[in-house]
Formats: C-alpha cells, sequence, structure tokens
C-alpha cells in the first residue's frame, strides 16, 4: 500500500526577469490570468488532489506570494457591510487553513533541484507533489489528480509528460522510455535539455511531478549540471531502476505561462470559457484578428 499524497512544493522564488518591469514589484506567480493569479491555479489543482500541506520556496520581495493566502479581515468586513457576497466568495477561495502554508526561503539562486532541497524539513520522509505555476494544465479533470491516479496505483515516482518538437529538446528535460501502452510510460533514464541530435525521445517533463522523499539523498550534495545550477532531473535519475518511475502523457492543454505568448494564450483561452466574458471578449476579439 502507498502512502498518501498529502504534501506539496511551489517552488516560486524565480525572478520573473521575461515580464520585466512588471515583476519589478510583483512576483511574476501573482500575475493574473482574467482573475486569479497564476499561484492560485495551482494551488487550485493541488487542492483538487487532495493536497492538505503547502509549501512555498520563496526568495526577498515575495511576501506578498504568503499575504495572498492569508485571512484579509478588513476588506471582508468592507464587503459585508455593502453586500458584496459574490467579492467574498471569491476571496474564500484564496484563503489557506491555519497551519497548513510554510514558506522557506531559497536564498540563493541555484536552480529547481535546490529549490526542492531548501523544503527537506517540510517534506520529511513523505512523497510529495511539486507544481511550477508557471505551467498552467487546464483540462477536465486537474494534471495532479491524474498524477495521483498513477502514483496510487504503482508507487514510487510520477511526472507529468508532454510531446515536443524534436529540435526543440534543448529547453526540457527529456526522457528516455522504456514500455509505453500510449498513455503511461516507463521512464528508463532522465536527461536534462539535450542536444536534439542526444536526446533519447521527444518526451519532456512540464511542471507536475510526484516525488518520494529518497530525492533528497542526491539532492543534499548540491551538485551542479547543465547551466550550473542543482537540477532536479539529475536527482531523479538516480531513482530510476530503485523505484517505480512513471510518466503520464495527461489529458489537457498546457499553457506556458513563464513567457509572453504563452501568458496570453492562457489569458484568452480562459477568457473565452469564461460564462460571464466568454461572448463578449469573443465580439472583442473579432476586432483585432
Amino acid at each position: 500500500m502507498v502512502k498518501p499524497l498529502r504534501k506539496a512544493v511551489l517552488p516560486v522564488a524565480g525572478m520573473g526577469t521575461r515580464f520585466l518591469p512588471a515583476t519589478k514589484a510583483m512576483p511574476k506567480e501573482m500575475l493574473p490570468v482574467v482573475d486569479r493569479p497564476l499561484i492560485q491555479y495551482a494551488i487550485d489543482e493541488a487542492r483538487e488532489a487532495g493536497i492538505e500541506e503547502f509549501c512555498l520556496v520563496t526568495a526577498r520581495g515575495k511576501d506578498n506570494l504568503i499575504d495572498y493566502f492569508d485571512v484579509a479581515y478588513e476588506l471582508e468586513e468592507t464587503l459585508r457591510r455593502r453586500g458584496k457576497q459574490s467579492a467574498l466568495k471569491a476571496l474564500a477561495d484564496s484563503e489557506i487553513e491555519a497551519g497548513c502554508m510554510v514558506a522557506v526561503r531559497q536564498q540563493k539562486p541555484l536552480g529547481l533541484g535546490h529549490a526542492i532541497w531548501c523544503a527537506r524539513d517540510f517534506i520529511g520522509n513523505d512523497p510529495f507533489a511539486i507544481l511550477l505555476p508557471d505551467d498552467l494544465v487546464k483540462g477536465e479533470r486537474g494534471c495532479l489528480s491524474q498524477l495521483v491516479d498513477v502514483y496510487n496505483r504503482t508507487g514510487g515516482n510520477v511526472v507529468a509528460v508532454d510531446e515536443v518538437p524534436p529540435a526543440q529538446t534543448d529547453r526540457y528535460g527529456i526522457l528516455d522510455v522504456g514500455a509505453d501502452n500510449g498513455r503511461e510510460v516507463e521512464v528508463k533514464g532522465l536527461v536534462e535539455k539535450p542536444r536534439p541530435e542526444d536526446a533519447p525521445s521527444n518526451l519532456s517533463v512540464i511542471g507536475r511531478y510526484i516525488l518520494t522523499a529518497d530525492v533528497l539523498e542526491p539532492l543534499s550534495h548540491l551538485k551542479k549540471g547543465v547551466g550550473g545550477e542543482v537540477q532536479l532531473t539529475d536527482a531523479m535519475a538516480e531513482l530510476i531502476g530503485r523505484q517505480p518511475f512513471h510518466g503520464l502523457r495527461y489529458e489537457g492543454v498546457r499553457y506556458d505561462c513563464g513567457n509572453k505568448l504563452g501568458f496570453l494564450e492562457a489569458q484568452v483561452a480562459l477568457a473565452l470559457e469564461r460564462p460571464d466574458l466568454g461572448g463578449d471578449f469573443k465580439a472583442i476579439l473579432k476586432k483585432y484578428v
């Protein structure tokens, strides 16, 4: 029987340089897609998957990420006095129960693997999820919930994967694939940002993971990999062959909100889905396209 998954780590220490000057004073994870910040979409997805405890790996200047999930007493009281029930309901989703969210600092930008190592005391000996808020994934079921289905059946480690153009493998962590039933794949190996001619496949890992706490041991060596950073991919690769390791072609659409075009695409796609906005927004788009 596998250990229940209840914890999630959200690495949010990045500087967001692609969105300057907006991110000079606002964390990129607080940039809104329609009317919710990116961090909220990730938290909502995690809650749907049964996550109960959250750890934000932050950096200097990002305290408002923590404040966002706090209770805004004055604002709520003002809304109650004014009878703004819909606004109160919207606020409710942005609150995390007391004691269920912690934050740790990644004091130096040493890579994703280092960010996860910074959360080692929160993780303890438990399995944990990782959600990168830059990847906004929309589907009938959350991407993490789909990974949990595989984890509950197989145990070990599970990552969400996408097929990428072969010429772009040097932008991603790429899987070396074993058995493949069209949706689930056995992971035989992992390579961080291989050149297209060296890539074992075109299946890339996206920002959704379920890992065992055993990944902390290789991370503890803080060994630098590609780009001079501590790569999570390198640490995960050391678990292959010792534990079950699977990739899942999830059902849904991923929007890479770490770049401007992906962020703009997410705005359009999610606004068009909204019953209160979709029709009017479509009419606006027709004026320009």
